[in-house]
C-alpha cells in the first residue's frame, strides 16, 4: 500500500514537472491599441481632421452669408416697419421667414454632410488600422489585440499603438 502511494506521488510530481513548464512556454501575448491616439497622431488622422475642417470652413462661410442677409433684412424691416404699407411689410416678413427656413435647412444639410464625410473617412482609417493590427498580430505571435477603450486596465508595456502609427504612416500615401 505504501509503495502504491509513493508511486502515485512520484507520478503526480513528474506530471506536474512536465505540465507546468509546457504551460509556461505558452504565455499569451496580448496587445492594446489606442485608436484615439492613432486618430490624433497619424498622418491619416491629421488629414481626416484637415479635410473635415476645410469642408466645415466652406460651409461656415455660406451660413454666415445667409445669417448676414437675415440680420440685414430684420434690421431693414424693424426700421421701416412704421412707414411701409401692410402689404410690403408682409412681403418682407415672408422673405425673412423663407431665409430663416433656408438657413435651418442649410444647417441641417451641412451637419449631415459633415457626419457622412467623417464617417466615411473614419471607416477607411479604422479598416486600415485593423488590417495593420492583424498583420502585426500574425507576424509577432499575438494571441489578442484589443482597443484600449475596451480594456479596464492595460499596462503601457503591451501598448502597440506607436508601432501601429509608424507602420500606418509608412504605408500612407495621403490619398486614402
Amino acid at each position: 500500500m505504501r509503495l502504491r502511494l509513493c508511486i502515485l506521488a512520484w507520478m503526480a510530481m513528474v506530471t506536474v514537472a512536465f505540465v507546468v513548464p509546457a504551460h509556461g512556454a505558452d504565455i499569451a501575448k496580448i496587445g492594446v491599441v489606442d485608436f484615439q491616439r492613432i486618430l490624433k497622431e497619424s498622418e491619416a488622422g491629421k488629414d481626416i481632421h484637415a479635410k473635415i475642417q476645410a469642408r466645415g470652413q466652406g460651409m461656415k462661410k455660406d451660413v454666415q452669408k445667409l445669417q448676414k442677409e437675415i440680420k440685414s433684412l430684420e434690421q431693414d424691416l424693424s426700421q421701416r416697419a412704421s412707414v411701409l404699407s401692410q402689404e410690403k411689410r408682409a412681403e418682407m416678413q415672408r422673405e425673412l421667414n423663407i431665409k430663416e427656413y433656408d438657413l435651418n435647412s442649410m444647417l441641417k444639410d451641412y451637419k449631415s454632410d459633415i457626419r457622412k464625410l467623417e464617417s466615411e473617412l473614419m471607416q477607411k482609417l479604422q479598416d486600415k488600422v485593423l488590417s495593420l493590427a492583424e498583420e502585426i498580430g500574425e507576424k509577432e505571435g499575438y494571441l489578442l489585440i484589443i482597443e484600449k477603450s475596451a480594456a479596464v486596465y492595460a499596462p503601457s508595456s503591451i501598448d502597440i499603438t506607436d508601432r501601429l502609427i509608424q507602420k500606418y504612416n509608412a504605408s500612407y500615401s495621403g490619398s486614402q
